[in-house]
């Protein structure tokens, strides 16, 4: 028996998927400049910190990547409110792509820090710089500048992991689908064009993370 495409159908609910596309774009803004920020901090507590910061956050790190990101979404909303702390369907989306994001991010600028050439930090020592002014202006921006690829590559992952948090119903692309092709029945349809959405987002976010590079390492 023959399909007879109706794209037609999908027409009465494009609020409902520009709403979705919005809700995304602005998640995984927001949680990136977050996780990112976390992600930093980590890495500089554990390359430069005391023991127990080492030891604090590689726990923190070991425990979000080793574990699926849909039960640490889970765990937030769902688990969190036993302990008396209730949140949102999209504070929780925020938090739980912040903090997994964070853990990645986290590792790869640690490898960055890493990869700077010790003579540079030591050079910063010998004009008596304290050890936060070493990490902020002889430490950071080579880092980033050596990890800046693969960390874009994090950033795109979580931005299409985000269609997860459509299961606690935050109201995202993937919800958007769910909830239209609950109402039309029209599946192939609207799945086919919410593909094609992620990958427009995917390819529009890699051409934005690639200018932001070229902007603030423009020898790289």
């Amino acid at each position: 028996m023959g399909y007879t495409l109706a794209f037609g159908d999908l027409l009465p609910y494009w609020d409902v998927l520009l709403h979705g596309l919005i809700f995304t774009i602005v998640l995984t803004a927001v949680s990136t400049v977050a996780g990112v920020a976390l992600g930093t901090a980590g890495a500089s507590a554990r390359a430069f910190g005391p023991a127990w910061a080492d030891w604090l956050v590689g726990a923190y790190v070991e425990i979000i990547r080793n574990t699926p990101f849909i039960v640490q979404l889970f765990f937030i909303f769902f688990g969190l409110p036993a302990a008396g702390i209730k949140l949102s369907e999209t504070a929780a989306a925020f938090l739980a792509m912040t903090i997994n994001l964070g853990a990645y991010s986290t590792e790869i600028i640690r490898a960055g820090i890493q990869a700077v050439p010790k003579g540079h930090i030591e050079a910063g020592e010998s004009l008596a710089m304290s050890r936060m002014q070493i990490l902020r202006y002889v430490v950071l921006k080579q880092a980033f500048q050596k990890i800046y690829p693969a960390l874009s590559s994090q950033i795109i992952i979580v931005m299409l992991g985000s269609a997860v948090v459509s299961q606690i119903s935050a109201e995202d692309l993937t919800y958007a689908a769910n909830y239209i092709q609950s109402r039309n029945f029209r599946a192939f349809e609207v799945y086919l064009v919410v593909t094609l959405l992620y990958l427009l987002l995917a390819i529009s976010l890699r051409a934005i993370l690639r200018g932001i590079g070229r902007w603030a390492f423009p020898k790289a």
